[in-house]
């Protein structure tokens, strides 16, 4: 299982979103890993969290389709901020509590401390082995909580069609010129 943040949702559903730290080609990344994940039969969790924030600007009717788009989707779990993820993410409170500083390390406004907690505990709770986020925060979260977090800028990028049809074509030519050749 593995979780993505509301940026990486958004690039998938909305591809004019803003690209974080100037990512080449991003949607094709975030496509491709999709692609990766369904063909592997792994599951993308998305944090109820993630998923709020990332419909904020789609309206009602919308925000209705692209949940429903999402559930007709197997690869997919939309995860909510249940008990046992609120018992996490107290935990991570009472840790950051402890140390002195409420909001950790994180210099970030206390309301976006306690959703980067948040997703992160509905990833620890749902055992998800790898967050794709490129914030730095939800990155020093996963961290501690032992879950590794990719950056989009680490994501493969598909195959090129063009070599992959470059590839079939010599393939094709290369076995024509055998069968000439045996035949001729």
């Amino acid at each position: 299982m593995v979780v993505i943040d509301s940026t990486n949702l958004l690039l998938m559903l909305r591809p004019g979103t803003p690209v974080p730290g100037g990512v080449d080609r991003a949607k094709e990344r975030i496509d491709y890993l999709v692609h990766r994940l369904s063909k592997a039969k792994a599951k993308i969790i998305i944090p109820t969290p993630a998923l709020s924030e990332a419909l904020v600007k789609a309206g009602a009717a919308a925000s209705l389709q692209i949940v429903e788009e999402i559930q007709k989707h197997a690869v997919f779990s939309i995860e909510p901020f249940d008990t046992r993820a609120a018992l996490e993410a107290s935990a991570m409170s009472r840790a950051a509590l402890a140390n002195g500083n409420k909001k950790g390390s994180s210099t970030a406004p206390w309301q976006k401390v306690k959703f980067d907690r948040q997703i992160v505990a509905i990833a620890k709770v749902n055992g998800a082995t790898e967050i794709y986020s490129d914030d730095g925060d939800i990155a020093a979260l996963g961290q501690h909580a032992k879950i590794k977090v990719i950056r989009l800028s680490d994501l493969p990028l598909p195959p090129e069609k063009d070599q992959l049809d470059f590839l079939l074509e010599s393939t094709a030519t290369t076995a024509e010129a055998a069968s000439d050749d045996e035949g001729g």
